[in-house]
């Protein structure tokens, strides 16, 4: 398989000291309307969304586009409504009623470690097609077959391991990072790309594309590559 990869953009909020969640049952709304709004924006120019399956699990999004508008000026594109749904799991653990599979009509994407795709495609027979990414599911491969199969600009958001593996291997060219203006200060709770735990040079700067106020939280755009896209 090709080198090529898509355009990766990863999106995350997090609460002033890096949180994003709490640990309690109930997912933490760390954005705002406005904030969300403009998610939705970015999701309307991707074509594909990635997940780790411990997300499906946990928050059970949707990940689709929620404007009316937006996804009507998709079709008009001749695009999907929605862009495609990714997840990645190693267990092969995942629900066949989670909304990742039955909300919106999006083509999904399983990648699953070799050990896990018999089982894994037959629980999901019919709502989702199931990719043997090897013994360890490598993001280099799956961002490979990704481009293979015409994605070109990849969002990615989360969780927390996920956001830390991309980053780690190199694989993240543009990050949107959304500072809620309280704290969680819970050492149980999950924090941003594993809470320090990312072996990150201190000479791998990013560059500050942009610093925006959205209501009561504040958008910080970086980029890790030269691959800049249009901002949006």
């Amino acid at each position: 398989m090709g080198s090529q990869r898509p355009y990766t953009l990863l999106s995350c909020a997090m609460s002033v000291d890096g949180y994003i969640d709490d640990a309690s049952a109930e997912r933490l709304v760390l954005s705002n309307d406005a904030d969300l709004d403009r998610v939705d924006l970015i999701r309307a120019t991707c074509d594909a969304i990635l997940v780790g399956a411990s997300t499906v699990r946990r928050d059970n999004p949707r990940l689709v586009v929620r404007s009316r508008i937006r996804r009507g000026d998709r079709v008009a594109r001749s695009q999907p409504p929605s862009p495609v749904k990714v997840t990645l799991t190693r267990s092969g653990v995942l629900d066949p009623a989670a909304h990742f599979f039955t909300a919106g009509d999006a083509a999904k994407l399983v990648y699953t470690a070799s050990s896990a795709f018999a089982a894994l495609s037959a629980s999901l027979d019919g709502l989702a097609t199931v990719i043997d990414a090897g013994p360890d599911v490598a993001l280099d491969w799956v961002l490979a077959d990704l481009s293979a199969r015409g994605v070109h600009r990849l969002m990615v958001e989360g969780g927390a391991a996920v956001h830390a593996e991309f980053l780690t291997a190199g694989l993240v060219d543009e990050l949107q990072l959304v500072v809620a203006p309280f704290l969680v200060g819970d050492p149980a709770a999950p924090r941003f790309a594993g809470g320090g735990a990312l072996p990150w040079p201190s000479d791998r700067r990013m560059t500050v594309a942009e610093v925006r106020k959205i209501d009561d939280v504040v958008l910080l755009r970086y980029l890790l590559t030269d691959r800049f896209e249009v901002p949006v």
